[in-house]
């Protein structure tokens, strides 16, 4: 497995970084961030509400626009990498914005089943 060097990482942040602060003050769309998450194929290995499964779990409370867009421009391990041709900013913040809006689970003592 080829690693990559954390200069490329900081240097993707770099550029990615105004933008996504740009768009960071108006809030994604977490309808169109679904829709999104499901074609892109983000959801066979995040599951779909990123609960994770051989990806990451992702939510709730997933990470910021902008660290999302690091890590999908230059990723580690088995994640393919998408460019900003493939994915743009906007479309990472309306991901961000599903991500989001994905409530927790209950917990283990408000399931009658398991009391």
């Amino acid at each position: 497995m080829k690693h990559r060097t954390p200069w490329l990482a900081l240097l993707v942040a770099a550029i990615c970084a105004p933008a996504l602060a740009r768009a960071d003050a108006a809030p994604g769309e977490p309808g169109r961030g679904f829709t999104a998450f499901v074609e892109l194929g983000c959801s066979g290995c995040h599951g779909t509400v990123g609960q994770g499964g051989p990806g990451l779990r992702l939510a709730p409370q997933p990470i910021s626009a902008q660290a999302i867009a690091i890590y999908i421009r230059n990723p580690t391990g088995v994640m393919p990498p998408f460019t900003s041709a493939e994915l743009s900013d906007a479309t990472i913040i309306d991901i961000q914005a599903y991500l989001a809006s994905v409530k927790p689970p209950p917990k283990l003592a408000d399931i009658p089943l398991l009391n």
